[in-house]
């Protein structure tokens, strides 16, 4: 993994039992939350970029999306 920062988080005691329930089901150890953490927040991430991308195509009728997309499609197979 290389260098890492330790982080201080707060969590509900509810949530701490639920992932540490859930590790330890999957034969995980205590180490692994860390991992989970990190593959959590990644997701997290993603999922939020991914939504700000859709909105900003809020305004496009089905038929503009449609287009934007055969347009993209035939300059990605010309490259």
């Amino acid at each position: 993994m290389g260098e890492v920062i330790r982080w201080t988080v707060n969590v509900a005691p509810e949530t701490d039992i639920d992932v540490r329930t859930y590790l330890a089901q999957r034969g995980m150890k205590k180490g692994d939350l860390s991992r989970f953490i990190e593959e959590s927040v990644k997701w997290r991430l993603l999922d939020l970029t991914l939504a700000e991308a859709r909105a900003g195509f809020d305004d496009l009728s089905p038929d503009e999306m449609d287009s934007l997309i055969d347009e993209a499609v035939a300059d990605a197979r010309r490259n």
